[in-house]
């Protein structure tokens, strides 16, 4: 069996060199279910962590679970609609889709489009219902920077720094920079980390991904220095006990409450932080109410099912043509890096972002973007490799 380094090597560029054949396949079950008790599992817990604040705010426990599951609905139908087209039209399309995702990121701005809360330009919408727009931009560039990096005629080596890594570089950091001006540090963060997985995944040399991020720390220390919110949050991650009622609060909570769980938890509902004691419990930190109320057992069956999927994912990568396998690389790192990036949050093992758990945290346009990220992936196994000869 090759190594992990010569399959990467022997990704895309060999793969143009191969003939292959490529038969119809069933979607991958262990993959499919084990998206389905994410949904599962993010349902019974958005019930379960927000029912007093719902009640409080609403006068209905069943509040948010009843948006999210219409959230779920919508999301369901795009994912199918994702599932069923031949994806690789969307290989042609993609210049089209990351202008659409880089007009959405524009449009936050625009009076009586544009939602602003407490200061942060990041949502689109009317009424009582709103859109993420940088969410919808993580799967555009992820399905542009597939198609750029796959071509038959490639206009970039991605081996090289100066003529292939550095130019791929510029739609990201746009796409980065516009995220992290609304501001959203941690979605931002997220877009850069998923497109270093796909550049590696495509045959960028690790010391070129190196010498990028060391160009660019300079002024995101600059950035997140002058940014007072982002400063304090640095600062309460690296000690979060240094003010415990202010800008450790949010921490020492989580793990108040991961602690209360121990192995088996103090079952499903009875969490006591969820009682106004831990700030978004059922978005950015619903993995502590469910640590609290599933315990130790719990907490590790939700990363075991991430992992599944990750794996699940990297075989159909393995076994798909050149666009096929960057994009199920690139979707697959968007959820997973946001999966671990979240639990890092609440376990302390991170800054506090505010990016949501995917599937399992309240939200409408994570959950629609996760969805359509997991249909392609499906889509794309469905056409299974076959060595020609075999």
């Amino acid at each position: 069996m090759r190594s992990s380094a010569s399959l990467r090597r022997s990704g895309p560029s060999h793969e143009l060199a191969t003939r292959r054949s490529y038969i119809a396949a069933p979607p991958d079950a262990w993959l499919f279910g084990a998206v389905a008790i994410l949904v599962g599992i993010g349902l019974v817990m958005i019930y379960s962590a927000s029912n007093v604040t719902a009640y409080a705010q609403h006068l209905d426990t069943a509040y948010y679970v009843k948006r999210q599951f219409l959230w779920l609905l919508v999301g369901t139908i795009c994912a199918f609609c994702a599932y069923r087209i031949d994806y690789m039209l969307l290989r042609r399309f993609a210049p089209y889709i990351l202008l659409a995702g880089f007009i959405g990121l524009l449009l936050v701005y625009v009076p009586h489009i544009g939602v602003r809360i407490n200061g942060a330009h990041r949502w689109i919408g009317i009424g009582s219902f709103s859109l993420q727009p940088s969410e919808f931009a993580k799967i555009s560039l992820v399905i542009f920077l597939a198609s750029w990096l796959s071509g038959r005629e490639p206009r970039i080596d991605i081996t090289r720094l100066a003529k292939g890594l550095v130019p791929a570089c510029i739609p990201v950091a746009v796409i980065a920079f516009l995220v992290l001006k609304e501001p959203d540090l941690g979605t931002a963060s997220l877009i850069v980390m998923t497109a270093a997985a796909i550049f590696f995944a495509a045959g960028a040399r690790i010391l070129h991904l190196a010498a990028v991020s060391l160009a660019v720390l300079p002024p995101l220390v600059i950035e997140v220095a002058r940014n007072a919110t982002w400063r304090t949050r640095l600062f309460a991650f690296l000690d979060p006990w240094r003010d415990p009622q202010n800008t450790g609060f949010h921490i020492i909570q989580s793990l108040y409450a991961l602690g209360s769980g121990g192995i088996r938890g103090v079952g499903l509902g009875a969490s006591g932080e969820k009682f106004f004691y831990l700030p978004e419990q059922y978005t950015d930190f619903i993995f502590s109410v469910l640590g609290e109320e599933w315990g130790l057992i719990g907490a590790l069956g939700v990363l075991a099912l991430f992992m599944l999927l990750a794996f699940r994912a990297i075989r159909i990568a393995l076994a798909a043509e050149p666009f096929g396998f960057l994009l199920t690389i690139g979707c697959t790192a968007m959820i997973v890096l946001q999966a671990f990036v979240n639990i890092g949050v609440v376990t302390s093992s991170w800054p506090v972002t505010g990016v949501p758990l995917p599937f399992i945290s309240f939200g409408g346009s994570s959950l629609i973007v996760d969805l359509i990220a997991v249909a392609l992936i499906l889509n794309v196994g469905r056409r299974r490799r076959i060595s020609s000869g075999r």
